[in-house]
């Protein structure tokens, strides 16, 4: 039984609005990125009231290290935020997964006993870096890896998977309409209050958004079904280096597909987007001294590794290690966020672990309300321990599918 002193207690966590991430179309593209962690950062500790110059260390993820988010974002926006300069800042890059290792890693610091204050969470401005603006690509140009490991781009995984999985069209189009009709009834009824603040124009202190303003409450089954397959073109490219293409490549090792029906498009993958997420986790000597009221608790975390061709089904073993080490099963889980990097991910993982969909992704996901790389997994913590609250229910396990075969999970327990 962890004891409250070896405890990584989660005292909260905020978030900004989710802008559209293109540039000049989204509220926030001409905001530096460094500013909208600076200011997630004063507004954590404006609303949990711990003081600045109490925390250990910042720690950040960050996908795209390049141009505006390159030179340690973590740090500079520690700086940005006027926080005491003793504060410190890293940043780490676990793809997709970053913003949940990030806190994942604050806890870590929190259970060791070095460390009393940790800040952990993720910032992406892909309107600022794009995916891929660091210029490494899948491999880091590394011929003699490709040889290894010939890593295929995520749709083409994506759709390989609903493939070997006999998901749908239409499939894959239902549960992206649910996301959208979810994310809009959690908008409609103040659900993501909480978590939320204002971000404002760091120049003139005016109003750039206070609320997520990627979500198409709109949208219609026959609309998705308009949507051309955004994979097909990409499928066809020579890549190999004998001159397959990639859709021949991921065939080459996993035959039994026959061929890969391209399902994923524009409406049923996630968004591209800007915004940033963090959490404050302290440990149960911290809490004691400060009379301070935590939230939740980190219960297990846990990251694993999966085949890099079929990249993305690696959330339901990640969970299933993450369970074990609590000493749960899937069924003792009261809410899942389950990121929707595209329709088959949450699919295939609650096939794999017999989940109710009822219990997944309960306020939508990233297909409707967008996936900022790096801040995605803090957010999604933040939304699911929001939501353990309102419905007043006990455990969460949030968890991401990762870039290169990967796969992270943590659960959280409210206190």
């Amino acid at each position: 039984m962890t004891t409250a002193n070896t405890t990584a207690y989660i005292l909260d966590a905020v978030r900004t609005p989710r802008g559209r991430g293109k540039r000049g179309k989204g509220a926030l593209t001409e905001i530096h990125p460094q500013e909208l962690l600076a200011q997630t950062l004063q507004a954590l500790a404006e609303r949990s009231g711990v003081e600045a110059r109490d925390v250990d260390d910042v720690v950040i993820g960050c996908v795209s290290e390049a141009g505006d988010q390159g030179a340690n974002i973590a740090r500079n926006a520690v700086l940005a935020a006027d926080w005491p300069l003793e504060v410190g800042g890293v940043t780490l890059n676990r793809f997709c997964g970053s913003g949940l290792q990030a806190i994942n890693f604050a806890a870590m610091g929190v259970l060791s006993g070095m460390q009393q204050v940790v800040v952990g969470g993720g910032v992406e401005s892909m309107s600022r870096a794009p995916l891929g603006s660091d210029g490494g690509g899948v491999d880091g140009n590394n011929e003699h890896l490709r040889a290894r490991h010939f890593q295929v781009p995520q749709g083409i995984s994506a759709d390989l998977i609903a493939t070997l999985e006999g998901f749908s069209r239409e499939e894959v189009d239902a549960f992206a309409l649910e996301s959208q009709r979810r994310a809009a009834q959690a908008q409609q009824e103040g659900r993501f209050d909480r978590s939320l603040f204002a971000v404002r124009d760091p120049a003139t202190g005016m109003l750039a958004l206070e609320r997520d303003e990627y979500p198409r409450p709109g949208t219609t089954m026959e609309a998705l079904a308009s949507l051309e397959p955004a994979f097909i073109a990409l499928g066809a490219l020579p890549a190999g280096l004998h001159g397959e293409t990639l859709d021949e490549i991921a065939l080459a090792r996993y035959p039994q597909a026959g061929r890969i029906t391209h399902v994923h498009t524009a409406g049923n993958s996630s968004g591209i987007v800007d915004g940033a997420a963090v959490a404050l986790l302290a440990s149960g000597d911290f809490v004691q001294a400060h009379g301070l009221k935590p939230r939740a608790r980190i219960r297990a975390i846990a990251t694993i590794g999966s085949e890099p061709i079929i990249m993305l089904t690696a959330p339901a073993p990640a969970s299933r290690k993450a369970l074990a080490q609590a000493g749960m099963t899937p069924h003792d889980i009261d809410l899942w966020e389950i990121n929707e990097a595209f329709a088959t991910v949450p699919l295939q993982t609650m096939r794999k672990l017999e989940l109710d969909p009822a219990k997944v992704n309960v306020n939508g996901g990233a297909i409707a309300l967008g996936h900022p790389l790096g801040a995605t997994g803090a957010m999604l913590l933040g939304t699911a321990l929001d939501e353990l609250e309102r419905r007043d229910l006990t455990t969460a396990l949030i968890t991401l599918c990762i870039g290169g075969g990967q796969g992270i999970a943590t659960i959280i327990e409210r206190v």
